[in-house]
């Protein structure tokens, strides 16, 4: 089967309790813009809140599932445990530092690890991210930061970088990545003691990488709050996702099929640690039924649950989203 490469991340979903504080955080703080407030299309009575660029441009996109009753995640592997966040410059990261000081956002101090510069912090519910420079990135193009954001945009979030996994066996994970997805292993580097491997897809760059730590001292991740749900990897369009659909099938590996999400299609499957990873076409996007300058400003709802408005409305607490 003549498969095109995969291009890289399309967006990652974590879990959040509190969608208020939550819209806050990435939007007043972050200055990521909310371009689509929707539900969760398999559990409509929570909220599916989606930041990112200005349009939400695939692999901009940072989604969380508001879960009320979420307890603590209990920290561990076979899990994501890191969401990079491409920032354009090195300088970016020293106007973040000084920013995060000035929000009380709990970070680390500025390193550097396989030859990028990044920023490690976290979110109030202890939500793993770092900022990585794109200063001297080849590869996947960022997005562009929206203009009316609270963050000026020569410093402004430009998307997706790499994505951390913790495994406790990287053999098998590392196999699925190279012999099914057709990843490229390009290196290793050191973080904190632990051994890093890195890999990349279609024209790589921050955009297109997995970082892997492999741990054999750590329990199995319980995720709750600040956890990572799952990371979806682009595709070009709906016939090649249709392509995976029979590629992992032939491989006898288990996955939903293909899912209609309306404003992206996929398709769902759990690498061997039990990772959960999504393939999602590029488009057709966000602007299918709201338009850019309306982005993410009302609740919306896919034609196909559209009839059950009035109930779902009945079920979510209204978001303040008066000011960024």
């Amino acid at each position: 089967m003549n498969m095109k490469p995969l291009k890289g991340q399309h967006h990652v979903s974590a879990i959040t309790a509190n969608a208020q504080k939550n819209y806050e955080f990435f939007t007043r703080i972050l200055g990521m813009r909310l371009v689509k407030k929707t539900v969760n299309q398999d559990d409509t009575t929570m909220y599916h809140l989606f930041y990112a660029d200005e349009r939400g441009n695939p692999g901009t996109d940072l989604t969380f599932f508001e879960i009320k009753n979420a307890g603590r995640t209990y920290r561990g592997t076979d899990s994501i445990t890191c969401t990079f966040l491409r920032v354009p410059s090195d300088e970016s990261l020293l106007y973040w530092k000084k920013r995060l000081s000035e929000q009380e956002v709990l970070h680390g101090e500025i390193r550097e690890a396989n030859g990028k510069k990044m920023l490690f912090f976290e979110d109030f519910e202890g939500q793993r991210l770092a900022l990585i420079s794109d200063q001297n990135n080849k590869g996947v193009k960022g997005g562009k930061p929206w203009d009316r954001a609270a963050v000026p945009p020569n410093h402004g979030i430009i998307g997706l970088g790499p994505v951390m996994l913790t495994v406790s066996e990287l053999g098998p994970t590392a196999n699925l990545l190279t012999e099914v997805m057709e990843y490229r292993r390009i290196g290793e580097y050191s973080l904190d003691e632990d051994t890093v491997v890195v890999f990349e897809t279609g024209e790589g760059g921050n955009g297109a990488e997995i970082h892997i730590k492999e741990s054999h001292d750590l329990p199995k991740q319980r995720p709750g709050r600040g956890s990572v749900h799952h990371v979806a990897i682009r595709v070009e369009n709906e016939d090649e996702l249709r392509n995976w659909v029979r590629k992992l099938k032939e491989l006898r590996i288990a996955s939903s099929g293909f899912v209609e999400r309306y404003y992206f299609k996929s398709l769902y499957f759990r690498e061997p640690n039990g990772i959960l990873f999504e393939l999602a076409t590029d488009g057709p996007g966000f602007e299918a039924d709201e338009p850019f300058e309306q982005l993410g400003e009302k609740l919306a709802l896919p034609p196909y649950i559209e009839d059950s408005r009035e109930e779902i409305e009945a079920k979510i607490t209204p978001l303040d989203t008066k000011s960024e």
